[in-house]
């Protein structure tokens, strides 16, 4: 197993050069293009699986893997193949993304026994899209570092939408050269990509991402409360307001969700509450205070208290409502 709390002072030395050289071990690969680059994907949630169908669009040969076989079918069935781990995948692959729910879960795919980077070739990348830690993505890029591996960070923003539509925003952390050969690919998730520096940066602009979302998304359940309370017909003042100064993405895409009661996840709220701890513990570190997000946490905390932890980020309106006992159902 590759043990990241045992790598010695050497490779971190080596791993640092590289970083500061722009990364990039497949030195003979100028780019990624479907006739010489196997793809291997981690992970079919609700937007894993779309993203990695992109990618079999653009005809590149995919691997993938997944804890429920079951859930990753609708992408076999497309053409893709079936790993049984992913280590067997890592071997088929030249370039291995990962789209998992957790750090934790990150950790073990990449790193455990029978992990990506147990079996991965020198001059492979790794490229993790889950929203993690930036601790975990540097430790990933030391740990690559050791097997003449590139790995990058590039969590994604978007939801479901995004990741359908193949419209994602891709916030990138590596090095330069290898973040430049993998532009085809990530141009085939997003329609924003933008390489914000060495490992780890992916993730804490992320974190920004994530802080912005927090706050914006108990001004959206507010302001529908309000027009409710006031009687007004919420889908009418959307017209006023969406197209205006206090128009956002989520006021456009997850307003409307709100009113008809659909709480479906394109983004859970289980694995929000782990972005924003996230972010709490990385602004604490910093000694950054961050009270609009400590106050947003509390409130997804509440609503995962009544049963929400698995509805969309959106339904913390439920939440909100509960407050003031409003029924938005009348």
């Amino acid at each position: 197993m590759v043990r990241v709390a045992e790598r010695s002072r050497a490779s971190t030395l080596i791993a640092d050069d590289v970083s500061r050289a722009g990364g990039g071990y497949a030195r003979g690969v100028s780019t990624y293009d479907p006739e010489s680059t196997r793809i291997g994907w981690v992970g079919t949630g609700v937007m894993g699986t779309s993203m990695c169908g992109h990618l079999l669009a653009g005809g590149y040969p995919t691997t993938v893997y997944s804890r429920t076989r079951g859930r990753a079918e609708p992408l076999v069935e497309r053409g893709a193949s079936w790993a049984d781990s992913p280590a067997e995948l890592a071997a088929r692959s030249d370039v291995v993304f990962t789209m998992v729910g957790y750090p934790a879960d990150v950790r073990e795919v990449m790193l455990g026994d029978d992990g990506v980077l147990s079996t991965i070739r020198s001059g492979g990348v790794i490229v993790d899209m889950t929203t993690s830690e930036p601790s975990l993505a540097r430790e990933l890029f030391a740990a690559a570092a050791e097997r003449g591996v590139d790995s990058v960070d590039a969590p994604v923003s978007g939801g479901d939408v995004g990741a359908r539509n193949g419209a994602l925003s891709i916030m990138v952390g590596g090095g330069d050269a290898v973040v430049e050969r993998l532009r085809p690919l990530l141009g085939l998730l997003g329609t924003t990509i933008v390489h914000q520096g060495p490992a780890g940066a992916g993730q804490h602009t992320k974190m920004v991402n994530q802080t912005l979302i927090a706050s914006g998304m108990i001004g959206v359940c507010e302001a529908l409360l309000y027009a409710h309370k006031a009687g007004l017909d919420p889908e009418r003042v959307l017209e006023s307001v969406s197209g205006g100064a206090a128009g956002s993405w989520s006021l456009t895409n997850y307003a409307p969700r709100m009113l008809a009661g659909d709480f479906a996840p394109g983004f859970m709220v289980d694995h929000f509450i782990k972005d924003m701890e996230i972010t709490l513990a990385e602004a604490r570190r910093m000694n950054l205070a961050l009270p609009g997000l400590a106050l947003a946490h509390e409130l997804y905390l509440a609503l995962r208290a009544q049963g929400g932890g698995r509805d969309g980020t959106h339904a913390l309106i439920r939440a909100l409502a509960s407050l003031s006992a409003v029924d938005l159902t009348t």
